[in-house]
């Protein structure tokens, strides 16, 4: 017996869970021109990277901690000083990291920034 002629289906798109994806998928890209509109447009829309934002406080403060507690466990097990000695340090380094590391932050990031300026003035 001949087979019946069945009309072809598209692809199904849609998830086990039933979820079905409502972006339109674009298609093949019809020239080179295109793919690479395709491509700039997909760079441009992607999240910004770490260096792009300017610096925080908060962050300046979290690496500080970071770094005062590592050179309070450094003074304590490595060079055996004497606990409240220690904690003096990890305050003066923690009093010194904070603002130091948020200045370098700055300048780098508006070192970056200026580059970024140049660049885009140039294309």
């Amino acid at each position: 017996m001949a087979p019946t002629k069945k009309r072809r289906k598209g692809k199904k798109r849609g998830t086990q869970g039933g979820r079905i994806d409502t972006k339109a998928r674009g298609g093949r890209p019809r020239s080179r021109e295109e793919a690479k509109a395709r491509a700039r447009s997909k760079r441009g829309s992607a999240a910004p990277r770490r260096g792009d934002a300017p610096p925080t406080w908060r962050s300046s403060v979290t690496r500080g901690l970071i770094a005062a507690v590592i050179f309070f466990v450094l003074l304590i097990l490595l060079f055996k000083r004497p606990v409240g000695v220690a904690a003096a340090f990890g305050g003066f380094m923690l009093a010194f990291y904070i603002p130091a590391g948020y200045y370098i932050d700055m300048a780098m990031w508006r070192r970056r920034e200026r580059a970024r300026i140049r660049a885009r003035e140039q294309q």
